[in-house]
């Protein structure tokens, strides 16, 4: 009976090579050794720290210049042929086993390199990125206070934003109605210099930065409800290529955060906006206030439970946003809510589709937030939203020194109209000083025309006499 050319190559493997016992053990339990390590010292933040600055940044830095050099996602191109590869190995082994007199053992073996090898991703991964959450953080670094904020505080920071929108808004690319469009290709190009002056600021954050890349399944993540991700081992940053763009250019920033080694979420958020409002790019300031608006109109709506104050504040602020601002987040809150429907007019086509996308999305949240939780994120995927109280605590500075040059302003032009009013009387003064003057002298003028027709007169009497005594 002749072999097939399969089972001649593996006949050749296992009569030609053979692995030593210790070597197989050895390879089957350093995953294990790896994985159980992160976990035995991830309590340890001096290690933490360490092992994010020395093994961490250096890695995932390589790995992103790499990657870099493909325009396509090498993480969805190795994942689908994973998952392709997974699918075809299980079942082969399976019906490969099917008929054996040994068939859960040999089974057992031929599902055992599966294990191993998700084993050694995992653990690549641990200390990869997992590492980051347990390393100090950006706000800890930079001794933000984290506190919370006042009503009155959250309030001043979103008219900030709001009034700053409405400005940029009018200056970013549009169509001819209107609508916001911008060239990704250049905003991808771009995006890699929006930290620069950030940096100045916060020196962690200056590190090289590879351009995004666009997702091939976009579709899916709109479906799960995600914009962009960053994946520590290909050190690849991904964006959904499917929602509105004026929110894009935040989602870039966001992504490249996490490129710069801030690895919570909420930090992520604070970093991004933070970038693109500095940037001196429009696309990117423009982002990043819109952005922020969102979040804090919601930290505000939310807050109208237990202040009145809020509610009417977010009511005015909300009035008070440009067509343009109105528009673009009316479009994003339009696309986000359908993405997990579909409207062909199929009814039964419609119903599947609706049913399977948010099982999907419900999944791949639960999934997403158990394992934030488990990484010493404590509010899960809600930490997305939990750095309003970062964004308060800083711009709340440049509302107050806004409100003091105001104040200086009002004070300057009080002064000036003081000095303008003092200049004006002292004018009057003198117009009436110089009145006064005029009046006198020409008192003094009609006093000597008095005396000299009076001489006049007296002269004439004197002739008039003489004549007379003649």
């Amino acid at each position: 009976m002749s072999l097939t050319r399969t089972e001649r190559i593996k006949d050749w493997f296992q009569t030609k090579v053979r692995i030593p016992l210790g070597v197989t053990i050895a390879v089957c339990v350093l995953p294990v050794f790896i994985t159980a390590l992160f976990y035995a010292l991830r309590s340890s933040r001096g290690v933490m720290d360490w092992a994010v600055t020395y093994i961490s940044m250096p890695v995932r830095s390589f790995l992103g210049l790499l990657s870099s050099i493909y325009p396509f996602s090498i993480m969805e191109i190795a994942c689908t042929a994973a998952v392709i590869f997974l699918i075809y190995y299980i079942v082969y082994s399976i019906r490969s086993t099917s008929r054996r007199r040994n068939r859960w053992k040999l089974l057992g073996k031929r599902i055992l390199p599966i294990f191993v090898v998700a084993f050694y991703i995992w653990g690549i991964f641990c200390w990869l990125w997992n590492t980051g959450y347990h390393a100090t953080g950006f706000a800890e670094r930079y001794e933000f206070s984290n506190e919370g904020a006042t009503i009155e505080d959250l309030v001043a920071v979103t008219w900030l934003f709001a009034e700053r929108a409405n400005e940029l808004s009018e200056l970013v690319e549009r169509d001819a109605d209107g609508w916001y469009i911008a060239d990704r290709s250049k905003m991808f190009t771009e995006s890699t210099r929006i930290y620069r002056n950030i940096s100045l600021e916060f020196p962690s954050l200056d590190g090289r930065l590879y351009a995004p890349k666009p997702m091939l399944y976009s579709w899916l993540m709109s479906i799960t409800g995600y914009s962009g991700m960053y994946f520590a081992l290909t050190g690849e940053s991904m964006i959904n290529t499917q929602p509105p763009g004026a929110f894009m250019p935040m989602t870039v920033a966001h992504e490249h955060a996490h490129q710069l080694g801030i690895f919570a979420e909420d930090e992520a958020n604070f970093v991004g906006i933070l970038a693109c409002v500095k940037s001196d790019n429009i696309t990117f300031e423009y982002a990043g206030y819109i952005s922020g608006l969102n979040y804090l109109l919601n930290a505000l709506f939310r807050s109208g439970s237990f202040s009145s104050t809020a509610t009417e504040e977010w009511s005015n602020i909300v009035d008070s946003l440009s067509h343009n601002v109105a528009r673009d987040r009316y479009e994003s809150a339009t696309f986000w809510a359908t993405r997990t429907t579909s409207n062909t007019g199929v009814e039964f086509f419609d119903r599947v589709f609706t049913t399977v996308a948010e099982t999907t999305n419900d999944a791949v949240n639960t999934v997403y937030d158990g394992f934030l939780r488990s990484q010493n994120q404590e509010l899960g995927i809600m930490s997305y939203g939990a750095f309003v109280d970062l964004l308060i605590e800083y711009f709340i500075l440049e509302v107050r020194a806004l409100e003091q040059e105001r104040l200086e302003e009002e004070r300057l032009e009080q002064e000036r109209l003081e000095q303008e009013r003092l200049e004006q009387e002292r004018l009057e003064q003198e117009r009436l000083e110089q009145e006064r003057l005029e009046e006198e002298q020409l008192e003094l003028d009609n006093i000597d025309d008095y005396e000299f027709d009076d001489g006049y007169i007296e002269d004439e009497h004197s002739d008039d006499d003489d004549s007379d005594d003649d």
